[in-house]
């Protein structure tokens, strides 16, 4: 598995170290406890629906905190296969939020030059 970001037709490679969080208690978690990640590394959250509490107004809205998370990361929020934010996320202090399916934490510096717009694939 790996994630590709392809904005002009020219796909690069952003991941080849590929983990899911497939059940809630995996996406609680994310990368909270962990001392580092590989430089490769990426860790995916897909999401079907949105959560049984959340309205309407608010559905499809992600959110990622940092605590207990002891390194910065890039996360990229998408929806429908493009991406909707890109942001860097200090550890321990920083938060983000957008719509999105699917959501990716990387390495800091790893989604450097991703933007909005662009299409970034998760290949399985």
């Amino acid at each position: 598995m790996r994630v590709v970001h392809d904005p002009d037709g020219e796909a690069t490679s952003l991941a080849t170290n590929v983990e899911t969080a497939d059940t809630s208690g995996e996406q609680l978690k994310g990368l909270m406890f962990r001392s580092s990640i590989a430089d490769d590394y990426a860790m995916v959250f897909r999401f079907d629906e949105p959560p049984f509490w959340t309205p309407d107004a608010l559905a499809n809205w992600r959110s990622i905190h940092m605590l207990f998370v002891r390194f910065p990361l890039d996360v990229i929020w998408i929806l429908d296969g493009e991406v909707r934010q890109v942001k860097t996320l200090a550890p321990w202090r920083g938060v983000g939020m957008a719509k999105a399916d699917t959501i990716l934490e990387l390495p800091a510096g790893a989604a450097d030059g991703v933007e909005r717009g662009d299409e970034v694939v998760v290949e399985d």
